[in-house]
């Protein structure tokens, strides 16, 4: 008896650990066993959309070739023969085996070769068609840049098969002509709250052109650091983080010629007066005070002084024109910032607080006296200047023609700019719909929703120049920047290049998520479509196509 006793507990204990293995069993989250759902070969997709195109349903054969990308003239521009060379390595990334049969070239040809660097009204239309039998592609540009965007669209119709290891092209014939609705489309990126890599920087470059976007606005320096070489003023950059973490004037140029590269403008901002602390590391005189250092001395001229040096080695002090770049940056536009100044610092120093009475004004006409006098520096060196939405909402029709407003506050703000005859830039900040990368919790669909011309008649909104998606470094570094920044980024890039009619986010889905894949094949490590939360990891086991 006590034997079978001492079985029934043992087995009465094996039931217990059965029942708490169970228990385990059913707290493990259901990704450990549930079979991951599976994607049949997705068909090729563009993003964003071609605003005019015929397509049928013939598949047509590619063949590999290091020579795919044919010139129509003998002498094939350098930047050609360099984007031939990339798009060679994008289109075709995997080893096929020679097959004959199929498309063996697709033949370029260009208007006007102007190799100079892109700008405001480049050009970036383009035609292309494939013949249904595969026989013929052809590849017409205005420009260069226009060719790029034409070869960035090819390459996402180009798909590999990997049941015959071959490439091909679905919905032949193919007849496309397209162009960007806004000309302006970019990124900012924030090197002053968090120094970014040369490396990080030009993988973000080259990624913008994937999206069809255009410019680089790096708002290069900020309160918290001034990583840039000044050769005018060499002590500017001792308001760096660190020795390390600088940028020479070779680095930049470099970085302005890959853009260049790659169909990018770069537009440098230095936010002033009021984001500039960091320049009083190494020249507190043109700061308020040593414990008060912004916004920038107003009453001090070796404040203008500095400035007119420093824009004068971005600029050249001219315009940029055809094969004559002028300055480390030759973008004929540049952000002088202009927002969230607080004129305490110059209302509590006695020596600016004496000027400002001296001259007869309050601190809010030295902000417009500020704003002005850097504003007129970048016109007489041959810039446009950008400016924050502050100092339009302050100061009005007294700002010169020329100005660019950023509006990033208020899309009420838009339609007033247009009014005045004024071009806008947009990218409201802190609302549901914004395009501020920081704001995490804002996802693609809201980002997707954003229509630049909501709040303007038609008529005005040619007015609106485009906009940005802004990429403030305050979480951000190189070890987050491109999973912060995409897929939303990828959503404001078919908002501003696609026609406005192409708004049905449904539709959008499963191409936003080809294009995702698409970014990580290239190497960009672009976060989960559908995450709550921006640059969040993907929940569990699964294809890239449905996360």
């Amino acid at each position: 008896p006590s034997a079978r006793r001492g079985t029934r507990e043992m087995r009465a204990v094996l039931a217990v650990l059965c029942l708490s293995f169970v228990g385990v069993a059913l707290a493990i989250p259901a990704f450990t066993t549930a079979l991951p759902v599976r994607t049949a070969n997705p068909p090729a997709s563009v993003w964003p959309a071609i605003s005019d195109a015929t397509s049928g349903s013939q598949v047509v054969k590619v063949v590999k070739s290091d020579s795919f990308f044919v010139y129509d003239h003998a002498k094939v521009p350098a930047t050609m023969v360099a984007a031939f060379e990339r798009y060679t390595r994008l289109t075709f990334p995997h080893s096929a085996p020679s097959k004959a049969g199929g498309l063996v070239k697709l033949e370029v040809s260009v208007v006007d070769e102007d190799e100079s660097h892109p700008q405001l009204e480049t050009d970036e239309s383009y035609q292309l068609t494939v013949a249904a039998d595969g026989s013929s592609a052809f590849l017409d540009a205005q420009t260069i840049y226009g060719a790029m965007r034409g070869l960035e669209t090819f390459s996402q119709l180009v798909m590999f098969n990997f049941d015959d290891e071959t490439y091909e092209i679905s919905g032949a014939p193919w007849k496309i002509k397209d162009a960007p609705r806004f000309p302006h489309r970019g990124l900012m990126l924030d090197t002053a709250r968090h120094f970014e890599t040369l490396d990080s920087i030009k993988a973000i470059v080259a990624s913008l052109s994937y999206a069809k976007l255009n410019v680089l606005h790096w708002h290069m320096v900020d309160s918290q650091s001034f990583p840039m070489q000044s050769k005018s003023h060499p002590k500017l950059w001792d308001g760096a983080y660190s020795a390390q973490e600088r940028y020479v004037q070779d680095d930049i140029a470099e970085i302005v010629e890959f853009a260049r590269l790659h169909g990018v403008r770069v537009i440098v901002e230095f936010d002033m007066p009021g984001h500039a602390a960091s320049w009083c590391t190494g020249y507190p005189e043109i700061c308020p005070s040593t414990t008060c250092t912004q916004p920038l001395n107003v009453a001090n001229n070796a404040t203008f002084d500095l400035i007119t040096d420093l824009l004068n080695e971005c600029t050249g002090g001219k315009q940029s024109k055809k094969d004559l770049p002028s300055g480390l940056f030759p973008d004929n536009f540049i952000h002088l910032g202009g927002d969230e100044v607080d004129t305490t610092c110059w209302t509590q120093t006695p020596a600016v607080a004496q000027w400002l009475q001296d001259h007869n004004m309050t601190a809010d006409q030295g902000y417009a006296y500020f704003a002005k006098r850097v504003e007129d520096i970048a016109i007489a060196q041959g810039r446009r200047p950008v400016q924050w939405e502050e100092v339009f909402v302050h100061f009005g029709k007294e700002l010169a023609k020329e100005s660019i407003v950023h509006v990033w506050k208020s899309m009420e703000t838009v339609p007033q700019v247009t009014a005045l005859g004024y071009q806008a830039l947009v990218n409201v900040g802190y609302n549901n719909v914004s395009w501020y990368l920081d704001n995490l919790a804002v996802n693609w669909t809201n980002v997707y929703r954003n229509e630049p011309c909501s709040t303007v008649p038609d008529t005005q909104c040619p007015l609106v120049l485009g906009g940005h998606g802004e990429m403030w470094g305050e979480t951000v570094d190189m070890s987050d920047a491109e999973q912060t920044i995409y897929p939303r980024l990828a959503a404001i890039a078919e908002r501003l290049w696609s026609p406005r009619t192409v708004n049905d986010v449904e539709a959008a889905l499963p191409r936003i998520e080809a294009f995702r894949c698409l970014l990580n094949r290239r190497g960009v490590h672009s976060a989960p479509v559908n995450n709550a939360n921006a640059r969040s990891a993907p929940p569990g086991p699964g294809g890239c196509y449905v996360q």
